[in-house]
Order: C-alpha cells, then structure tokens, then sequence
C-alpha cells in the first residue's frame, strides 16, 4: 500500500511519491506534503515552461528558474505560464 499525504497543493489524502524529487530541502518538502497527482501536474507544467522559456538544461540557472518555477506551482499561486505560451490546437 503506498504512503499517503496531505497535499498541499490539491487539498486531499492521495498517495504521496515512492521518492524525494530533489536531493535537498524542497525536494523533503514536496516528499512530504504533496501528491503523486500533483507531482504529474507539475511535470506537464514544467515541460511548457521549458518550452517556452527555451530552458538549456544543462546549465545551472536553467535548473534553479525550474525549481523556483516548482515550488510556486506546488506551494504558491499554482505558478504562471510564460507571458507569450500559447496551447497546442489539436
């Protein structure tokens, strides 16, 4: 049986993540506190801010903008779409 949390970004008892996301003390909070659910929406949130942003992730910056970005989607104001990002029609 997974272990649960109360997730703070989606309000509800899930089942939390099998691991720590990042080696320091987001990464402790998010294994803490927020949901495999939520951690799913982060990841298709994050790839348009890559995307969009143009983000080289082999630099260090690039890293540190996406970890600012994350933690204002899972404990902030849900996090904000680069100013110019526009959906895919389908």
């Amino acid at each position: 049986m997974p272990r649960t949390v109360k997730c703070a970004k989606l309000g509800a008892t899930l089942p939390g993540l099998p691991y720590k996301p990042f080696n320091d003390e987001l990464g402790q909070r998010i294994f803490d506190s927020i949901s495999a659910d939520a951690w799913a929406q982060w990841i298709e949130h994050s790839k348009k801010i890559v995307n969009e942003y143009r983000l080289d992730l082999t630099l260090k910056r690039s890293h540190e903008v996406l970890k600012e970005q994350c933690e204002q989607f899972l404990f902030g104001d849900g996090g904000q779409l680069p100013p110019d990002y526009v959906p895919e029609a389908h």
